[in-house]
């Protein structure tokens, strides 16, 4: 199984890393591997994007009746089979369909790792990177004739932040870096919460509140949690791995941007007073 995984996305994506860095190097641009793993991480976000796209609107969707869901929920929070219908009645009213946005994440699950993968193994300094790269390049012309250079603006790609901070402490910029982004495109994935304050209501001469359900408790920690744990990765594995995650963030929130615009990053307080200005 691994073999088959291997050959069937591995070594294609590791073939065209090497093909971008053979033509950066002929074209003479510095830091040619940490372009390649730029360009090779835009390729397949580029490839992805269909279905990344077609995630986000699901989302949106659900975004948009989950007020409804709500609604119905509270309505027949004692009839578990009328909630069940009335919701699917909702979907086919609002043509959503609940497995959209899991499926495209699972057709996409298989590159994203083969590209890990990749950059995982491009990025290791040893004196054996030539010939285990050699070996499954498809074509003799694009074989390296020589180790490349792994640093990308003065920055060892193969090497951790937290191994280089004592001697480059602005290295902890990176999983800084790495953690913000992530925060903002997690942040605008949240449908952005209404205008109006929302006031307690009295019914039958008690104070009914608004709460929340697990599942919001567990998005609200996650949101914060996630790029924690994001940015603690990036600061124990190679920088070139961040290097690759920060690109595919950055490609993800123009895309969210583009289904959703700012969604749940319009709360925050700056962007909150521009918007009411």
């Amino acid at each position: 199984m691994i073999e088959l995984f291997q050959t069937l996305f591995v070594h294609p994506l590791l073939n065209l890393l090497v093909a971008m860095y053979q033509l950066f190097s002929f074209l003479h641009i510095p830091s040619a591997l940490g372009f390649s793993i730029v360009g090779l991480t835009v390729l397949i976000r580029l490839l992805l994007s269909p279905l990344t796209a077609t995630q986000l609107k699901a989302s949106k969707k659900m975004q948009d009746i989950s007020p409804h869901i709500s609604r119905i929920r509270d309505q027949h929070k004692n009839d578990a089979k009328r909630i069940q219908e009335e919701t699917m009645r909702l979907y086919k009213e609002h043509g959503v369909n609940p497995a959209a946005g899991c499926l495209p994440v699972l057709l996409q699950l298989p590159l994203i790792w083969a590209l890990y993968s990749v950059l995982q193994e491009a990025v290791r300094e040893n004196a054996n990177v030539v010939a285990e790269v050699n070996k499954v390049v498809y074509v003799d012309a694009l074989k390296l004739q020589s180790p490349w250079n792994t640093h990308f603006f003065g920055i060892p790609l193969g090497q951790t932040p937290s191994h280089l901070v004592s001697v480059l402490p602005l290295i902890v910029l990176i999983p800084l870096i790495t953690a913000i982004l992530q925060f903002i495109q997690s942040k605008m994935m949240v449908a952005a919460k209404p205008t109006a304050s929302i006031k307690q209501v009295k019914k039958k001469g008690e104070e009914k509140k608004q709460q929340d359900d697990f599942a919001q408790a567990f998005q609200t920690q996650s949101l914060y949690i996630f790029p924690i744990m994001i940015g603690w990765f990036s600061y124990t594995l190679p920088a070139g791995l961040s290097l690759y995650w920060n690109t595919f963030t950055l490609f993800g929130i123009l895309q969210q941007y583009q289904v959703h615009g700012l969604g749940g990053l319009s709360d925050l307080p700056f962007l909150k007073e521009r918007k009411n200005k």
